[in-house]
C-alpha cells in the first residue's frame, strides 16, 4: 500500500524559506513521476514542481522558478520542496503526489495516483 506524508509547512513572513518533505512508503524513488501541488482558496489546484527519476526530467513552474527547488533522497524514500524567497501569493495548501503509471512528468493532477494529505503554508507579515 502506497502512503504519502507531508510536513515542513507553517505560517512565515515574506523573503522566508521551508523545506516541505513528502515521506513515501510503498514505493521507491525512481519508479515514478512525483509532483508538488498546490491549492491557494479559491484557486485551482496547480503544479509547482515535479520531477522524473526514470527520465531524468524535472519541471518547475514559472511562477516559482528560481526560488523552488525539488530534490530527493533515495535513503530516506523522502521528496523535498525547498522554498526560498517566499511570497504572500505563495499561500496555499501544498501536496505531493505519485503518478505510477506514467514515468514522465505529467502536469495535469489527474494523472497521479496517490496523494499525500496536505500541508498548510502561509506567508504574511
Amino acid at each position: 500500500q502506497v502512503h504519502l506524508v507531508e510536513s515542513g509547512g507553517g505560517s512565515v513572513q515574506p523573503g522566508a524559506s521551508l523545506r516541505l518533505s513528502c515521506a513515501i512508503s510503498g514505493r521507491t524513488l525512481g519508479t515514478f513521476a512525483m509532483g508538488w501541488f498546490r491549492q491557494a482558496p479559491g484557486k485551482e489546484r496547480e503544479l509547482v514542481a515535479a520531477t522524473s527519476w526514470r527520465w531524468g526530467s524535472t519541471y518547475v513552474a514559472d511562477v516559482v522558478k528560481g526560488r523552488f527547488t525539488i530534490a530527493g533522497d533515495n535513503a530516506k524514500n523522502t521528496v523535498y520542496l525547498q522554498m526560498n524567497s517566499l511570497k504572500p501569493e505563495d499561500t496555499a495548501i501544498y501536496s505531493c503526489a505519485i503518478d505510477v503509471h506514467n514515468p514522465a512528468i505529467s502536469y495535469r493532477d489527474s494523472s497521479y495516483d496517490y496523494w499525500g494529505q496536505g500541508t498548510q503554508v502561509t506567508v504574511s507579515s
